[in-house]
């Protein structure tokens, strides 16, 4: 355990210039209050000696001053940070990798596949606050949307913008997975993660899911896929001439490449077919990561004003004593 000190306001210490001021004021003052008297020799005074009030003389100006400052100190509010960490590690680096093709307006879940994957996403990423996580989309091609990043504010704000449309349509998996791939290469972490979300079959791109899968497998990368999509059929809005109209079509997820893309690369395989499941898929992969590393910190803040405030009271109290008692004057 250790303890950092910092100052909650402190442009209170721009009081402190003040002190300068008094200073040139006391010792100006001081010099024209002081009786002259012109004698041709001082060897008489020469034998007396010093009062001990001559020697205290500065006193009470000294304790105005240390009063003054320690009252500056005490309005910046010091603090203390006291904190504890049982292991320091590097991290966990996780890109989650989504789908955002045509297919994932289907409203199999609720509202729609793609929406309900942004919802939990941004779930899921407030709950792991120490890691950094990116993001990658894909559709007919990928690209990263947000890099690796402890900022997840601004990861959220990025989810929130994604919709389909963005990019040409498709699904090419293997482009995805290998641009996700690509964000953690260099990465140092401890553990690093893929969560990858499609609902469909790769059908575009240049890069072939299992050769991606295997440059994973050799840089240690862990893939959690998820197969997102409703058994059998499920209703897709068509634009006709006459607006909206919804159509049953086939759920079509490679599950067998998925799988294998998993498997090779010591991660897992999920299907989500609805809101909850997909809730407790995201609820697993949280609780299988966090189980890998384990870490105890705490951080706490003290106030420690106070102390200052009362001694600057009682060093004020104690010069109003000492000027009307000890160092008071015949009127």
């Amino acid at each position: 355990m250790f303890r950092e000190f910092q100052f909650a306001n402190p442009e209170y210490f721009y009081i402190l210039l003040v002190i300068p001021v008094m200073i040139a004021w006391y010792w100006f003052k001081n010099n024209r209050s002081k009786a002259e008297i012109k004698i041709s020799t001082s060897l008489p005074f020469a034998a007396v000696k010093r009062s001990y009030k001559q020697y205290l003389y500065h006193l009470l100006f000294l304790l105005r001053i240390l009063a003054i400052a320690l009252l500056a100190v005490a309005l910046a509010r010091p603090q203390s940070t006291s904190s504890s960490q049982d292991v320091s590690i590097e991290g966990i680096d996780i890109v989650l990798a989504l789908d955002i093709s045509g297919s994932m307006l289907a409203e199999d879940f609720t509202p729609n596949r793609i929406e309900a994957a942004k919802e939990l996403a941004i779930e899921f990423i407030s709950g792991r606050p120490g890691d950094r996580i990116g993001l990658v989309v894909f559709a007919g091609e990928a690209f990263t949307q947000v890099p690796l990043t402890t900022d997840h504010r601004v990861l959220s704000e990025m989810f929130k913008k994604i919709k389909t449309g963005m990019i040409e349509d498709g699904t090419a998996i293997g482009d995805g997975l290998a641009t996700a791939v690509a964000r953690l290469v260099e990465s140092s972490a401890v553990s690093k993660v893929i969560i990858l979300l499609t609902d469909g079959v790769n059908n575009m791109g240049v890069v072939d899911p299992l050769s991606a899968a295997e440059i994973a497998k050799l840089k240690k990368i862990r893939v959690y896929s998820v197969g997102i999509g409703s058994m059998g059929t499920a209703p897709y809005p068509m634009q006709t001439p006459f607006g909206i109209r919804y159509q049953n079509v086939p759920v079509e997820i490679d599950e067998d490449l998925l799988r294998n893309i998993s498997a090779d690369t010591d991660g897992k395989y999920f299907r989500a077919t609805s809101n909850s499941k997909l809730k407790e898929i995201y609820e697993e992969i949280d609780k299988l990561e966090k189980s890998k590393i384990d870490v105890t910190e705490f951080y706490k803040k003290h106030e420690e004003f106070l102390r200052f405030a009362l001694i600057a009271l009682a060093i004020f109290v104690l010069e109003m004593i000492l000027k009307y008692t000890f160092f008071r004057t015949t009127p």
